[in-house]
């Protein structure tokens, strides 16, 4: 089966009917990480196939539950985004929201410009900074296997704007983690994920502040 088709199956198992656009530019995300990681080691993927299910369709899973808890334009901060993931993937799927990937590795930021501007993505941008020292406001902040819960909240709560949410994407659901959050912050809802093609547990822990 071909990797389009693999990524057709995969996304329509998600609940995505991909457009052909959509299809083209995964793909081509999904090589360039091939591409690039031979200078830049962006990730520990080699093949194509394990990109496809460990990175592509893992982002992919996020965006139906996205919708549901955005269903409006928005601003999206992606932090230690790494290669982009799954902020550019979210790029992809949904125009109407203006995705940042920021990363304290300047190459790795550098990738991100480099495929919004290969892929002619608009919408969005690599930044090159610490999360703690960055200034702004955004409706989502999203991470991917990045830190503690701990330590992402409180590296970026300045940084949400006050009816925002957290999306922290994680394997099991990390009980002990959710223990140690600081005050400021609340879980809402820890949701499931099914990632066609990957037999390994996975969630998305989202979070808000209280009152929000």
């Amino acid at each position: 089966m071909s990797q389009e088709q693999l990524l057709r199956e995969g996304s329509a198992a998600l609940g995505l009917a991909l457009t052909d656009i959509q299809c083209e530019r995964l793909l081509a995300y999904g090589a360039l990480i091939l591409k690039w990681n031979k200078v830049y080691n962006l990730t520990a993927l080699r093949d194509p196939a394990t990109v496809l299910t460990h990175h592509l369709l893992d982002s992919l899973s996020v965006v139906t539950p996205l919708r549901r808890e955005c269903p409006e334009a928005a601003s999206l901060l992606d932090v230690g985004a790494g290669a982009g993931l799954p902020g550019v993937v979210i790029a992809i799927l949904r125009d109407d929201i203006q995705v940042t990937c920021l990363d304290a590795v300047s190459k790795k930021a550098a990738f991100v410009q480099q495929v919004a501007s290969e892929l002619r993505l608009k919408n969005l941008r690599g930044l090159h900074a610490r999360v703690e020292a960055l200034q702004g406001s955004y409706a989502l902040i999203s991470s991917r296997a990045f830190a503690s819960l701990a330590d992402f909240v409180s590296g970026s709560q300045h940084l949400l704007a006050p009816q925002g949410k957290w999306m922290a994407m994680k394997g099991r659901a990390p009980d002990d983690e959710i223990a140690q959050l600081p005050a400021g912050s609340e879980v809402f809802h820890v949701e499931q994920l099914t990632v066609p093609g990957l037999d390994a547990e996975r969630c998305i822990v989202w979070m808000r502040k209280p009152g929000a």
